[in-house]
């Protein structure tokens, strides 16, 4: 009798370590299916298909902070292209001045209203001067805030007798604002600044 009662406590001591052990092998089945769930709708959502020309393309999401140094350099590069690319032809000036000024603050501005009243803009369009930049190199100092950037490019100045290259050197920094489609990047220049602009050649045509 008592050996029986022993091996009936023995089976129960048993059968209540299985269950114990298979309870905690469920939930730790359900917490790794549940982890692998939502690394799955994570990796999903980061996905986003675009339709170009009947193609599907795939693009990835990606958190800001990692492209922060490209779209700074875009912007930057942008903003200057639009600023000091100009053609003998005052809607053409207007326009791309314009575009120019959503990407920076008043100190663009300010450099716009004295090239202006200085009559820069009226001797490109009566003297059929076309202005062109090449961006040689965009400096983005992303370890503090805001961003402080150096931007270093060329001008060519073409005349009708003559081209003339100037190096350009600017510089600024970077606030972070609400993108729209006058300012993709979402930055907006600050205290920009020409540190240099300054002849270095002359080509007779």
């Amino acid at each position: 009798m008592f050996q029986k009662a022993k091996n009936i406590d023995t089976a129960f001591k048993h059968i209540r370590t299985f269950t114990f052990v298979a309870l905690i092998s469920s939930a730790f089945f359900c917490c790794f299916t549940l982890f692998k769930s939502l690394k799955s709708v994570e990796t999903a959502q980061s996905r986003v298909y675009i339709l170009e020309s009947g193609k599907i393309l795939e693009a990835y999401a990606s958190p800001r902070s990692e492209n922060i140094p490209v779209e700074a350099r875009d912007h930057i590069a942008s903003f200057h292209k639009l600023f000091f690319t100009l053609d003998p032809d005052d809607k053409a000036i207007q326009s791309s001045l314009a575009k120019a000024l959503y990407l920076a603050d008043g100190s663009a501005k300010k450099q716009y209203d004295d090239l202006r009243e200085s009559g820069y803009y009226t001797g490109i369009i009566s003297g059929n001067i076309s202005q062109q930049i090449q961006i040689d190199s965009i400096r983005v100092q992303i370890s503090s805030y805001p961003y402080s950037f150096k931007c270093i490019a060329q001008q060519r100045i073409i005349r009708p007798t003559s081209i003339v290259t100037r190096r350009l050197i600017t510089e600024g920094s970077l606030r972070t604002v609400s993108r729209s489609d006058n300012n993709p990047h979402g930055f907006l220049i600050e205290k920009w600044i020409t540190v240099e602009n300054r002849d270095i050649g002359v080509q007779n045509r």
